[in-house]
């Protein structure tokens, strides 16, 4: 799902499984109950969408933060 732009949509309870999300956009998006713990290469501001009960996993945690220029390990 490459560059694929998700901007205002509303995704609530949807499931995203082993799903490649590079350079997808996520902006002023509904991700409530979205399950996103098998896809990667994601980045998803929390602060510009709601992601309230979305699952992430632990690997996953980098798209969460990538605004901040931080490095997970």
């Amino acid at each position: 799902m490459h560059e694929t732009d998700f901007t205002q949509a509303d995704l609530t309870g949807s499931l995203f499984e082993n799903c490649d999300l590079t350079k997808a956009i996520f902006q002023n998006s509904i991700l409530e109950k979205t399950d996103f713990s098998t896809s990667y290469n994601f980045t998803i501001d929390p602060e510009t969408n709601k992601v309230k009960k979305a699952k992430f996993s632990s690997n996953g945690l980098a798209g969460l933060l990538e605004k901040y220029d931080i490095d997970v390990v």
